[in-house]
């Protein structure tokens, strides 16, 4: 039996969504003030969001950022779904050793997986663009590999075998009867390594090379001068983009467990 909250736990909740949310609308706000004065409202205008796409900087981090992280999300969900497929045929502490593995980047202190890339590609690569790439990759993985090796242990793995009898070759079976089982599992922990890779601003700070800018790092340099109103607009704009595709992983997600049955 599940009791109903009472006035207090409703109160309760408020207050914590109040104090989650209200630096958010703060920012969604002063990004359509006038004045540059975050204490005085100026009236309303969209002047901001028109500099901003007008702005060879910012454009130019966005567009790195949007590369960079589509790139990384890509590579993660084709690594992690082969990592998956592969764990199934592993003995029991095998697959417990994998999936602690993997786990580490996703339970690591940002600032530690951060500096160990830094001294990692020190030695071996230049920092730049493809550094900062493959610390994107490490960091999307677990959460690949966290959607979609459900799916795979909760497949009916007869489905597959009977295709094979049939007479159907090991990669068209694979196409055509586990891909579309596993691909709810495969989309929603592509946006879920989308969304961290242009959100993370550690690992990128320490991993990049000098004269590459993601938005996360525009941001730092931009704070270390003074907040440009425009960076008022970009974070709004960030911040509405990533509410989408989380909404759109886990719609993803939950549709997927509705055609299982599970």
């Amino acid at each position: 039996m599940v009791k109903k909250r009472g006035i207090f736990g409703r109160i309760y909740i408020l207050i914590i969504c109040l104090l989650m949310y209200a630096p958010l609308f703060l920012l969604v706000v002063c990004s359509f003030n006038a004045s540059k004065q975050r204490s005085i409202w100026g009236g309303f205008t969209l002047h901001w969001y028109t500099d901003m796409f007008r702005d060879e900087e910012v454009i130019r981090a966005v567009t790195t950022s949007l590369t960079l992280t589509t790139a990384a999300a890509l590579t993660a969900a084709v690594i992690g779904t082969l990592v998956s497929l592969g764990m199934t045929t592993m003995k029991r502490r095998s697959k417990a050793l994998v999936t602690i593995t993997s786990n580490i980047p996703l339970l690591n202190a940002d600032i530690v997986t951060g500096i160990s890339i830094m001294l990692l590609f020190a030695h071996f690569l230049s920092l730049g663009y493809t550094s900062v790439y493959i610390a994107h990759v490490t960091l999307g993985l677990p959460y690949v590999i966290l959607n979609v090796s459900p799916r795979i242990m909760g497949m009916d793995k007869n489905i597959y075998e009977a295709a094979l009898d049939l007479g159907a070759g090991p990669l068209y079976a694979f196409r055509k009867v586990v891909l579309p089982e596993i691909f709810p599992g495969i989309a929603a922990g592509f946006f879920y390594a989308f969304t961290i890779s242009m959100d993370d601003f550690v690992v990128t700070y320490f991993s990049k090379g000098p004269g590459m800018n993601t938005i996360s790092t525009m941001l730092y340099q931009q704070l270390r001068r003074g907040i440009n109103p425009e960076m008022y607009a970009l974070s709004t704009l960030l911040f509405l983009a990533i509410i989408l595709l989380l909404g759109i992983a886990n719609r993803v997600s939950m549709s997927g467990k509705e055609v299982t049955g599970t």
